[in-house]
């Protein structure tokens, strides 16, 4: 639960702060005109997403065993990119994304009503889209679907409060070390999810080594100890890991976290050529 708890509102939080700075500039600029639109392509964004869930909940039902456990191996692999791509993309971005959606929004209102019921559809769809595979990840690696919605739905609530409250300038947020340190916590996040999608493959017989365990700690973390449930909720944890899933876990923390934690590189003023007389 409070891994996807971590989801929701890592994800929620960029969506809604999309939606707010969509806002504030359509009011500061007098514009309050334009505001139904711009919900209305949130609102088509929200649908989206749920579609997006329900579809991939009704395929994988429909599948045999060994089809569902390849496609859910699949969709981890493919969600676990889409996070250490958005951990990346809203590190370098966070600084000039208030502008650049500022920027868009005034080209889509010179276009016309359409053009910004699309680019707030799309703005906000992404992260919408983004979210549906993760989430249905990490509730497939969880093995249950109650406790995830449960944890996912509440992350959404306290990023839509916390937007608010930033909107009414009631809280300071610093975003810089909030994306930093959910960032790094996604990491792991991730790393189970990319392990369970491994062990997910190797039960649909598509790679080796279902039954070489790296190591067995049944015994000292029982799966349904209150200890063993928190470690699976966050990250995903199995007592029983196999010899790929660790590898697996372990080659994804060590290069992601490491490249996530360097600092960023600043680009030089290039020095003019010395003048000759």
């Amino acid at each position: 639960m409070l891994g996807n708890a971590l989801i929701g509102l890592r994800e929620g939080l960029e969506a809604a702060l999309v939606v707010s700075i969509l806002i504030a500039f359509l009011v500061r600029t007098g514009r309050r005109s334009v505001l139904p639109k711009v919900w209305l392509g949130v609102a088509i964004a929200v649908a989206i997403s749920v579609g997006v869930t329900l579809a991939l909940t009704l395929t994988q039902q429909a599948l045999t065993f060994q089809a569902q456990e390849a496609f859910g191996g699949g969709l981890s692999i493919i969600a676990v990119g889409f996070v250490t791509w958005m951990i990346f993309w809203m590190r370098r971005a966070a600084r000039s994304i208030s502008a650049e959606l500022r920027g868009r929004l005034e080209s889509a209102i010179q276009m016309g009503s359409t053009a910004v019921v699309v680019m707030a559809a799309l703005a906000v769809g992404r992260e919408g889209l983004e979210t549906a595979v993760f989430f249905f990840a990490a509730a497939q690696a969880a093995g249950e679907t109650t406790e995830p919605l449960i944890g996912f739905l509440l992350g959404i609530a306290v990023s839509i409060l916390l937007a608010y409250l930033i909107y009414r300038g009631a809280v300071t947020l610093n975003m810089g070390k909030f994306f930093t340190v959910t960032g790094v916590l996604l990491v792991f996040v991730a790393a189970g999810i990319l392990a369970y999608g491994m062990h997910d493959l190797q039960e649909a017989a598509i790679l080796p080594g279902l039954d070489t365990l790296a190591f067995d700690v049944s015994a000292a973390v029982p799966p349904d100890s209150w200890y063993g449930t928190l470690l699976k909720g966050i990250f995903n944890f199995s007592p029983q890991t196999t010899v790929l899933e660790a590898i697996v876990w372990v080659a994804y923390v060590a290069v992601v976290l490491t490249l996530f934690v360097l600092p960023q590189r600043s680009a030089r003023p290039v020095a003019s050529a010395p003048t000759t007389s």
